[in-house]
């Protein structure tokens, strides 16, 4: 992404900056400088860049002003050559397809290169590159590098860097900018170092010493995490090209049960945007249609987290008290309103009804924050929200699962709208904001565009109807429109319940983006279409990439193996295997992995006379973050206790006084009334000397009265959301018709508890509480009421090699044979 500074005038007269990319790259040394050619697609322009490689521990890089032809350039290199025959000459060392970036350890700087790339889409003839292989070279010379350069800690953490792969997930574009939407890129052509900013550039730490030295981004990849793809579907006998992308957020980013709910700064977890493109193939420079929809997921926006231990797949959800006025949750929905614009509207997946208190409690909480937030709001820019359980009514034979999901869907599509222009198929005319230059204004900020979308009715009319031609235009074309607001879905984890609704709105979308592209006569595809059918399979792999990322495991399908028919042995026996697989994870690889990651991003940065990552307990470095410089402050959170894997509670009691981080403790009166609210199946929950394990309930009131409440204020103006153990789904949505909530005839259907051992894979798995209040206290009970089968799981986990070769690269396992 060049900016304007670098693509002045060079070589006869100014380049096109629209078309100046630089995109391969030849690396040459000497002993004291590395020398990287780059060129264009085209091969008529060349730069050089010079690196130092004299100084040990610091950084120089120096770019050449002259653009070169190509001729002009091997004669400069020859020039080079010749002036160090007597310390070797000009070595050749590799060809490269861009600088990911610098880093520094304890000794020298290393620079990260790709090496080799594959093509793996293209959108308006913008390439986009996954890596094939990077490497990772140390920029001074043998004899400059101290011995730092080869002390053990040094190779720790270049080991740590080297646990990221690269060359899965991670995609660019030279010319494209993939870290944003497509409408973002079209209404807004902004360029340069800036962009690296952005929240989904996951190397913006690597690359901000070189984009800082030479103020442009000519020489480096900007590398975005999470999943692309992109095939041809058709319908109607027509094809057209289908782009799938996830962003994972770089801010607050981690393993499950090392990143849960929300940072100081308003950032959650797992947060992912999810974008589906449709345009149809045409020739170059010809005029075509495209639209994308935007849509998001992220972790519940509260401080929570887990105690967890290797004895309990299941870890109790501990809920910090800390942020009484919901600050943190408030900074992340303004953040997705600075993002998307407004509404937000927030569709909760989480369970409702528990024996033993865990989702329960967040779900309480989250509906306490939406209220409490959406009393300060005015009613045209209030949070809408739809909690609905997933889990319960999927185990329901009344409930049709997806064809709810998808009634919801077209209400959440309505509300937001999405995204339509035509543009010319041509790469260079793609960023100068072309397809909209027939329009009296082009100004597509967000901000403006609640001018341009008058009313949610008008959207609607546009998604379903389209537009009228222009008849004053050269040829027909249909005026734009634009996504104004989002959908954020959310589960536990994020993976599994929310990739279905994922899946679900974007079938809704898939449909009206057809429609308005002229495909289909109907904005609607059934879900027994083939169409339908292979936009699952899309979302089904997407959330197995995402749930890798996040949990350690594909994700759980077992709504989509439904579907499809798929014998239900063989579903149980794949989400047990899958179980096994994350819990493995989260207890025995996650903490190496998420000091990866915060290596990685520069949120932990080492420094002599420092502790060393691993002398820190899981995210006790965030505790000295606020007073140490070598810690980024990005992940930091109010609550800090946290245990590791094997259940040890952070350091010493010295090391806790050392934070800032200050334990609140109940009065007696405060313990006292803290429980008022319970209702009655609600259990007691415990108050420790410790920011954890607290939730504030509103008293319970009938879903009578709810209903009544929310049809007076038209489902907006209502500030009250109510946790009652007994409610039903339809008093927790306000964006919804109430009459179809209530005419749907299972969405409020009452349904017993059900046992620990329903449609369970394994009886030892589902640890919701059975025990009895004196049982719960009790570890020997607990194993004697564990299945046999668990137990050899965790030994299996503990000891074999074999087994921790199988969860990482599946197959058979001879043990279960």
């Amino acid at each position: 992404m060049a900016s304007e500074k670098e693509l002045r005038t060079c070589i006869n007269g100014e380049f096109n900056h629209n078309s100046c990319y630089l995109q391969k790259f030849r690396l040459y040394e000497t002993r004291s400088n590395f020398y990287m050619v780059g060129r264009d697609k085209n091969r008529t322009i060349w730069r050089v860049l010079k690196i130092d490689r004299s100084e040990p521990s610091e950084l120089n890089i120096w770019e050449d002003s002259v653009t070169y032809s190509e001729n002009e350039c091997y004669d400069l290199l020859r020039r080079v050559d010749e002036g160090n025959k007597a310390i070797g000459g000009l070595k050749f060392v590799s060809t490269c397809y861009g600088i990911i970036g610098f880093v520094r350890f304890l000794g020298p700087y290393y620079m990260l290169v790709i090496t080799k790339r594959r093509k793996v889409g293209a959108i308006c003839g913008h390439t986009i590159y996954a890596i094939t292989k990077s490497e990772m070279i140390p920029v001074p010379n043998p004899t400059a590098r101290s011995k730092l350069a080869y002390s053990k800690d040094e190779n720790r953490y270049k080991k740590y860097l080297c646990t990221v792969d690269l060359t899965k997930d991670f995609y660019f574009s030279y010319s494209y900018h993939v870290m944003r939407s497509l409408q973002k890129n079209l209404c807004d052509n902004k360029t340069g170092p800036s962009l690296y900013e952005t929240m989904f550039v996951w190397n913006e730490y690597l690359t901000r010493g070189i984009r800082n030295s030479l103020e442009n981004t000519l020489w480096t990849v900007a590398l975005v995490y999470g999943f692309f793809k992109q095939v041809d579907l058709s319908i109607c006998g027509r094809d057209f090209k289908f782009t799938l992308i996830a962003r994972r957020s770089r801010h607050y980013a981690g393993t499950r049960y090392l990143r849960r709910g929300v940072n100081e700064k308003g950032r959650v977890a797992n947060d992912v945007e999810t974008e589906q493109i449709v345009f149809e193939n045409g020739p170059e420079g010809c005029q075509m249609k495209i639209s994308s929809i935007v849509q998001n997921r992220g972790s519940i926006p509260l401080f929570w987290s887990h105690e967890t231990s290797r004895m309990n797949i299941k870890p109790d959800i501990k809920l910090s008290k800390k942020d009484h006025n919901y600050e943190a949750t408030r900074l992340h929905f303004q953040n997705l309103v600075k993002r998307y614009g407004n509404p937000i509207i927030i569709l909760n997946l989480i369970k409702r009804r528990e024996k033993k208190p865990r989702e329960t409690i967040l779900h309480a909480e989250f509906a306490n924050a939406i209220t409490h937030i959406n009393r300060s709001l005015t009613v045209e820019n209030r949070l809408r929200f739809h909690h609905w359980d997933l889990h319960r009514h999927s185990r329901s034979k009344a409930t049709n699962v997806l064809e709810h999901l998808t009634e919801v869907a077209s209400r959440a599509l309505t509300l937001t709208g999405m995204f339509y222009c035509e543009v010319t198929s041509n790469p260079v005319e793609l960023f100068n904001c072309s397809c909209f230059e027939k329009n009296t204004s082009n100004d597509f900020s967000l901000e403006n565009l609640s001018n341009r979308n008058k009313s949610t009715d008008n959207l609607e009319i546009k998604i379903c109807n389209g537009s009228d031609s222009d008849s004053n235009s050269g040829y027909s074309i249909k005026p734009p429109i634009f996504q104004k607001g989002v959908l954020r879905t959310n589960c536990i984890d994020c993976l599994d319940r929310t990739n279905v609704a994922q899946y679900a709105y974007g079938l809704v979308a898939l449909g009206h983006q057809l429609h308005v592209l002229g495909f289909i006569e109907s904005p609607t595809i059934d879900l027994d279409e083939p169409l339908a059918k292979d936009l699952m399979g899309l979302y089904e792999t997407m959330g197995d990439t995402l749930a890798l990322q996040y949990g350690g495991s594909a994700a759980h399908n077992k709504i989509f193996s439904e579907r499809r028919g798929q014998w239900s042995a063989a579903t149980q026996s794949q989400e047990f295997i899958r179980t096994i697989q994350r819990f493995y994870n989260n207890t025995y690889v996650d903490g190496e992995k998420q000091k990866a990651i915060n290596v990685f991003l520069g949120h932990y940065q080492p420094q002599q006379g420092k502790p060393a990552l691993w002398e820190l307990d899981s995210d006790q470095h965030y505790t000295v973050a606020k007073c140490d410089l070598h810690f980024a402050d990005e992940n930091v959170r109010l609550v800090i206790k946290r245990s590791l894997s094997d259940g040890n509670i952070l350091g010493s009691d010295s090391q806790m006084e050392s934070t800032d981080v200050v334990d609140d403790q109940l009065s007696s009166e405060e313990a006292q009334g803290g429980n008022e609210g319970l209702s009655d199946s609600t259990p007691q929950i415990q108050t420790f000397k410790s920011p954890m394990s607290y939730c504030r309930y509103a008293p319970a009131i009938s879903c009578k009265k709810t209903l009544r409440e929310m049809q007076e204020s038209q489902f907006l103006g209502s500030d009250c959301i109510y946790y009652d153990e007994h409610d039903d789904d339809c008093s927790l949505s306000n964006f919804v018709d109430k009459n179809w909530l209530s005419s749907s005839g299972n969405s409020c259907e009452e349904e017993t508890y059900e046992s620990p051992s329903s449609e369970n894979v394994m009886r030892g798995l589902k640890i919701e509480s059975t025990m009895s209040a004196r049982e719960s206290g009790s570890v020997q009970k607990w194993k004697e009421k564990t299945a046999p089968e668990l137990n050899n799981a965790y030994s299996i986990a503990a000891s074999s090699e074999k087994f921790g070769s199988w969860v990482t690269n599946g197959g058979l396992l001879s043990y279960c044979s």
